[in-house]
C-alpha cells in the first residue's frame, strides 16, 4: 500500500483558524494567535475606554461586565475558542501528538503556557501520521 498524498489544493486563511485537519509549524502558528489576538484588543480597548474610571476604587469590574458591554463579544468570543483549538489540535498533530491533548486550552492558567509553549517546540520535519509535512493535510483516498 502506498503512502497517502498530500492534499493538492491551497491551504488558505479558512483552512488555518477553522480546520482541525493536518499539521501547522511554529511560524503561522505563531503568526494566527498574534492576529488572533490583535483583533480581540479591538474590542477589549474599546470596552476599556468606556469604562467610568473614577478615583473610587470600590467599583469591581467582572468578565461578565465585559462579555454583556456588545452583543457580538459571546459569539466572538465563541469563535476565538474554536480558533485557538483548532490551531492547538494541529499544531499538537505537527508534533504527532494526539489532538486530544487540546482539551488543555480550557484549562485556566494552564492554557495561556500550552498555548505559548506549543509555539516555541519545534514539530517533526517529515511525515507523521497527521500529514506528509508541516503546514499540510492528507488528501482524500481516490
Amino acid at each position: 500500500m502506498s503512502q497517502p498524498q498530500a492534499h493538492p489544493g491551497p491551504l488558505g486563511p479558512l483552512w488555518l483558524f477553522f480546520s482541525p485537519i493536518g499539521r501547522v509549524s511554529r511560524e503561522p502558528y505563531m503568526l494566527a494567535l498574534g492576529f488572533l489576538w490583535a483583533l480581540f484588543a479591538i474590542p477589549v480597548s474599546l470596552w476599556v475606554q468606556g469604562l467610568d474610571v473614577t478615583g473610587d476604587q470600590t467599583t469591581v469590574v467582572t468578565m461578565e461586565d465585559f462579555v454583556n458591554s456588545h452583543p457580538l463579544l459571546p459569539y466572538m468570543l465563541f469563535a476565538s475558542h474554536w480558533v485557538v483549538l483548532a490551531l492547538a489540535i494541529k499544531r499538537l498533530q505537527d508534533r504527532n501528538l494526539t489532538g486530544f491533548l487540546a482539551v488543555l486550552v480550557f484549562v485556566p492558567v494552564l492554557n495561556l503556557l500550552f498555548v505559548l509553549g506549543l509555539g516555541l517546540m519545534p514539530g517533526e520535519p517529515g511525515p507523521n501520521p497527521y500529514g506528509p509535512r508541516p503546514n499540510s493535510r492528507w488528501a482524500r483516498p481516490t
